[in-house]
């Protein structure tokens, strides 16, 4: 169980995050929604102590998150990441092991398993030694997918992970998902994205500062709640119609 507890963020004296509390329970994969600046992002880091909260507790399995950041595998968005940096894939997700191995140690067979199986499973063993520079941006996020897969975690926390990518990735991702849910994971996936993606999520979360809704899909994507999060006015209307009509039939 992933638990958080009145967890609130300010930045430069603006409220970024007020009083968000939520429980995630155990094989559930969960969308994190809401417009750009609704502090999705600032809500994730801030659960993991990269940013700072002025209040708030983040448990996981009755244990603050803080203290069990080994369980927690994290993908941040891919705008953050210096893909200029001279490293390959095989690399790249080998990093995942290191806090197994140490440092200094060369990595186990184990672990040079584990790394293998990982690329395989979303489908990048291929271009293990090519530079990550050289990937498309959805072949850069299937590699940092295999990097989170091979550090054997528990709780998985992506941010946007499907901006930018082309089809076959998304449907890898949400493949992967899937299993990792079957397995008794815990997912969180931060996005932005509308549409048929959303009927993939168990449950969602409609941010905007502040938690305005949260449960199932089709109760959370509400009018009132999508005039809340995203303003009011004829796009809201619109959205919701297509969401209604296409998607949550």
């Amino acid at each position: 169980m992933l638990e958080v507890q009145n967890l609130a963020v300010n930045y430069r004296g603006l409220q970024a995050l007020g009083n968000i509390s939520f429980r995630l329970a155990p094989g559930q994969l969960v969308g994190l929604i809401g417009p750009n600046g609704a502090g999705k992002s600032t809500m994730i880091k801030a659960m993991l102590g990269l940013v700072p909260a002025i209040s708030g507790v983040v448990k996981f399995k009755g244990q603050v998150l803080k203290q069990r950041l080994s369980c927690c595998a994290y993908v941040p968005q891919r705008s953050q990441i210096d893909w200029d940096y001279p490293i390959t894939v095989w690399s790249v997700v080998m990093m995942a092991r290191t806090a197994h191995t140490g440092w200094f140690r060369s990595p186990s067979r184990q672990s040079q398993e584990m790394v293998a199986e990982a690329l395989q499973r979303v489908g990048m063993w291929e271009l293990r030694h090519r530079q990550i520079g050289e990937l498309s941006g959805g072949q850069q996020q299937r590699v940092f997918l295999a990097r989170a897969l091979a550090q054997q975690g528990e709780l998985f926390l992506f941010d946007e992970p499907l901006a930018g990518v082309d089809k076959k990735t998304e449907a890898i991702l949400f493949h992967i998902f899937s299993e990792l849910k079957s397995e008794g994971k815990t997912l969180l996936v931060s996005s932005h994205e509308w549409g048929e993606a959303l009927t993939n999520y168990d449950q969602l979360m409609l941010l905007n500062r502040e938690l305005i809704a949260n449960g199932y899909p089709q109760d959370v994507m509400t009018l009132e709640n999508i005039q809340r999060a995203y303003g009011e006015g004829l796009n809201a209307q619109r959205l919701h119609e297509q969401l209604e009509t296409s998607y949550f039939c």
